[in-house]
């Protein structure tokens, strides 16, 4: 039996490229793929180590940009939160002050221009 691989979430965004700007400019992710019918970016796949995600531009047909990501979070295991939260701060973004939840993870989180809630955290031996 084949396993799975690899999880790699498909996020509907109102402006495509507000959202490019936040996850590339913003966290430090970089275009692996896109596609661009007459010239518009309309998808892209991007990486952060070993973490990937896709964008799409959503249609007429999709739910409202209020509702999109309500209620999702996504969470990236990294080797450090605090130093990520340094990071994307000194880029402008706003990010919560890294926390330890009760199950020992070092936290950050942030959310996108759609609402979707992202959080990188790391192991840390508290709990």
């Amino acid at each position: 039996m084949n396993h799975a691989q690899q999880t790699v979430p498909l996020l509907l965004v109102a402006d495509i490229n507000r959202s490019r700007d936040f996850y590339c400019d913003g966290l430090g992710f970089e275009i692996t793929k896109k596609w661009e019918p007459e010239g518009h970016l309309t998808w892209c796949w991007l990486q952060h180590g070993g973490a990937g995600l896709m964008l799409q531009r959503a249609g007429a047909d999709h739910a409202s940009g209020g509702t999109r990501g309500k209620g999702v979070t996504f969470y990236f295991i990294c080797e450090d939160a605090e130093a990520i939260y340094l990071e994307i701060s000194a880029r402008g973004m706003k990010a919560s002050k890294p926390t330890v939840a009760f199950y020992g993870m070092k936290q950050t989180f942030i959310s996108d221009p759609d609402g979707y809630e992202l959080c990188f955290e790391n192991q840390t031996g508290e709990a």
